[in-house]
């Protein structure tokens, strides 16, 4: 009989393992318009919880500015709800510029176009739901 329960319990575990491995992935594709200039990278980053939101990039990269846009895809996103931000890095320092009262001097974006009032956006007005292949447009 204990050798009965076992099996049972390794087959679950299996069965749950696969469902996990299993589950939809996507791809999220960014277009980022009005960037001032051609000069510097864009820096787009990914997040997938509230918690690390403009803190900790689910996942990241920067691109190169064409006729003052870029478009960059995130491939196989697993399901589930996100927000990207992005920056212009003008001055190609590496860093979203601030002047001496934290106010960014660079232009910055969200997802859904999302604005902060006295700060940043926050999440709950930046994120949305990946359920199939999504296409996002940032304006700066």
């Amino acid at each position: 009989m204990n050798v009965l329960i076992k099996i049972a319990v390794a087959i679950v575990l299996s069965f749950v393992s696969y469902q996990s491995e299993a589950q939809e992935k996507h791809n999220i594709t960014v277009t980022v318009k009005n960037a001032h200039s051609n000069d510097g990278k864009i820096f787009i980053a990914l997040y997938k919880t509230e918690s690390s939101f403009l803190k900790t990039a689910f996942k990241a990269t920067k691109s190169e500015i064409k006729d003052n846009q870029c478009t960059i895809t995130f491939e196989d996103i697993p399901e589930g709800i996100y927000a990207v931000s992005i920056f212009h890095d003008e001055n190609n320092n590496g860093k979203l510029d601030s002047n001496f009262f934290g106010i960014p001097k660079e232009d910055y974006g969200c997802s859904n176009n999302a604005k902060g009032f006295m700060g940043p956006p926050k999440w709950d007005d930046a994120n949305f739901q990946l359920i199939e292949n999504k296409s996002i447009s940032i304006t700066l």
